[in-house]
């Protein structure tokens, strides 16, 4: 038996007549070399969307995009030291320069509906976080088809993508959902001009998202209303005045959506009693978070969170002192 190596099967096949041929699609050019070592400046992550399954309804998850918080040991938690919310975010293995927070809302489809909780940015308060319409299509999710659209509560991080830059909306045909405390809140003009500066970007963008839409669309909501077959609003104030978490229920199934019951897991789920810069009444805020915490990790429900690491898919598991978020593993089943 004669053993031929590479190099020797190359070296003859050089001095065939079809040598020229053939060696440069054996041999990568060292363009082709260049290439495969140096990706396009312009690539980008795969389309950012992910389905479960809660009974007979899909819950698609779509990505937004992120933002980063500057100096998040500085002002970020109100009632924590700069040393311990960094030694929260080491034992996370998360940098303390920066923190990045996603965005992530979501569709639920069944019975001919397709329901959406917030909208995302819409891609106009940072260029990082402007990837909502894109996934929604690489999703199937036709914003024209879309039956309603439910608010948690009117951050802008929520509620900017109801409309586009034009002022005009972006889902023509459906039903806007919003809590009732929310639109007394952000719609009262003594409430605006009492405001610190801080607030008044919202106030504005309240209103100029709901109001691409005719009034007649709008239809306020109770705190602890079923906003839709399947889907029952969960009172949780604090955050704002009238913060809404839901239940997604179907088939003896259930989900918890948290909206912004916490921000990033590694600070407030692990710490329940922190209290995050953009709650307007901690001390409520903090309340309904243990509230929701403690039925999620008895009933064993799953959960999502808008500012959890992406899907956000997961539990809440009781810890020491406080609360952990275990992420579901990744499944390509639905």
């Amino acid at each position: 038996m004669v053993c031929v190596s590479r190099r020797s099967a190359l070296g003859a096949l050089a001095a065939s007549p079809v040598a020229a041929a053939l060696l440069p699609h054996l041999t990568p050019t060292a363009a082709q070399a260049q290439q495969t070592a140096q990706p396009s400046p312009n690539v980008q992550q795969a389309p950012g969307f992910y389905r479960v399954r809660v009974g007979d309804l899909i819950v698609t998850r779509i990505n937004d995009g992120q933002f980063a918080r500057p100096n998040p040991t500085e002002g970020f938690v109100r009632n924590a030291s700069p040393d311990d919310v960094a030694a929260a975010l080491r034992d996370a293995f998360l940098p303390t320069e920066a923190l990045t927070i996603p965005i992530t809302f979501m569709a639920v489809q069944g019975g001919g509906r397709t329901v959406l909780i917030d909208t995302g940015t819409g891609g106009q308060l940072m260029p990082t976080a402007a990837f909502g319409a894109r996934n929604m299509a690489a999703a199937g999710i036709d914003p024209a088809r879309v039956t309603m659209v439910v608010i948690s509560h009117f951050h802008p991080d929520h509620i900017s993508g109801l409309a586009g830059a034009d002022g005009k909306p972006l889902f023509p045909n459906a039903e806007i959902l919003v809590p009732e405390a929310e639109w007394a809140f952000w719609m009262d003009d003594a409430a605006m001009s009492r405001a610190p500066e801080a607030m008044q970007g919202t106030f504005k963008t309240a209103r100029a998202r709901f109001g691409a839409y005719p009034q007649e669309r709008i239809r306020r909501y109770d705190a602890n209303a079923e906003v839709a077959p399947g889907i029952q609003a969960i009172a949780a104030a604090g955050h704002t005045p009238g913060h809404t978490a839901f239940a997604v229920s179907s088939g003896g199934k259930q989900l918890m959506v948290l909206s912004d019951t916490s921000n990033h897991p590694a600070l407030f789920v692990r710490n329940p009693g922190w209290h995050a810069v953009f709650d307007m009444d901690p001390a409520l805020a903090e309340a309904n978070r243990r509230k929701l915490f403690d039925r999620a990790a008895a009933d064993r429900m799953p959960v999502v969170g808008y500012h959890f690491p992406f899907p956000g898919v997961g539990h809440i598991s009781q810890r020491d002192r406080g609360f952990e978020f275990e992420p579901a593993p990744w499944s390509a089943e639905i």
